[in-house]
């Protein structure tokens, strides 16, 4: 009886479903298309993953407090610019641009905590502002010029090879795995993730209870911000040059894969194997839209329809919990 029950609850699982749709999306892609079906296609899918997995892992963990950030798009632009600028008109040398990137993306994480938690301003006005704020402040600092940096044939494009083989493999997808598969373990197994998810379940019952809310509320945005830096690191080393005034709609695609994936959009529910599976649904989706005739503008589209349905998901299982 115990392992019926738990078979179904697996197969009624929002990550089992969005297993399920990621195999059906890619199996009709191939059918639809012969010519999806090539290494060439999976080296695309995976290009198109990591960085937005990236920003999908920082924003489970805001995600599961409750929260929100919308500043995650401008907020990698922005880091990957303020990084490059040292680099192209100061002349620093790589390893510290990137550093900055990290390190401005980590600041921003900061502010929004500090505003959020702290300030105790609601999460979707306190990041709609710092993602108004990153974007306005790319240009600033750029001049609204395009910022390059180096290629990977000159002595200081080694770091791009972290994220990309020189026959143009993105490896970036197993650092994307790897950290997905630590900050799993943290979200699960350690005092961080069980207070970060019991402030999004209960956050009066958790202060009452002698936790710190604030405190673990504005790791949760802490530890976004750390992705967007890594994130903005991972762009620049894919994209050489980046243009002020980039960025916004792209934290759609990360929210919508953590949602996706089974992460709450209420709090205290949160899944890092589902916010992967949600990745890879949406750089299937991606890449296989064009190869049906489809622009990738029909991906935002899509993307809306999925996002009402996976949270139409969350919001019926929730009340059925409830009865």
């Amino acid at each position: 009886m115990k392992d019926t029950k738990k078979i179904k609850k697996i197969l009624s699982s929002q990550q089992f479903i969005a297993g399920i749709s990621l195999v059906v999306l890619y199996i009709y892609f191939s059918i639809s298309s012969p010519a999806f079906r090539s290494t060439s296609t999976i080296t695309s899918i995976f290009d198109a993953a990591y960085y937005i997995g990236f920003l999908a892992i920082g924003v489970t963990f805001v995600i599961a407090t409750g929260g929100i950030d919308l500043s995650l798009g401008t907020g990698m632009i922005t880091s990957a610019i303020i990084g490059g600028l040292l680099y192209q008109n100061y002349g620093m040398p790589v390893w510290v641009s990137m550093i900055v990137t990290l390190l401005v993306g980590i600041l921003l994480g900061a502010l929004n905590g500090f505003l959020v938690a702290k300030l105790k301003i609601a999460p979707f006005i306190a990041t709609l502002g710092t993602q108004m704020l990153m974007l306005g402040l790319g240009s600033i600092v750029s001049k609204v010029q395009t910022v390059n940096f180096p290629l990977r044939s000159s002595p200081d494009g080694y770091y791009k090879s972290l994220f990309r083989t020189n026959n143009n493999f993105p490896t970036g997808i197993f650092i994307f795995l790897g950290l997905a598969l630590i900050f799993y373990i943290i979200l699960n197994k350690t005092k961080t993730g069980r207070y970060i998810l019991s402030i999004g379940s209960n956050e009066d019952a958790t202060r009452l209870s002698g936790i710190d809310v604030v405190k673990w509320k504005w790791r949760a945005y802490i530890i976004s911000g750390f992705f967007i830096g890594l994130a903005g690191i991972a762009y620049a080393s894919t994209y050489t040059s980046i243009t002020p005034g980039l960025g916004t709609g792209i934290e759609t695609n990360a929210i919508a894969a953590a949602i996706i994936g089974g992460t709450s959009m209420t709090g205290g529910i949160a899944s890092l194997l589902g916010t992967v599976i949600g990745v890879f649904i949406m750089g299937v989706l991606q890449t296989g839209l064009p190869f049906i005739g489809l622009q990738p503008h029909y991906q935002i589209f899509i993307t809306g329809i999925v996002i009402i349905v996976a949270v139409y998901i969350d919001v019926f299982k929730r009340r059925n919990d409830t009865h």
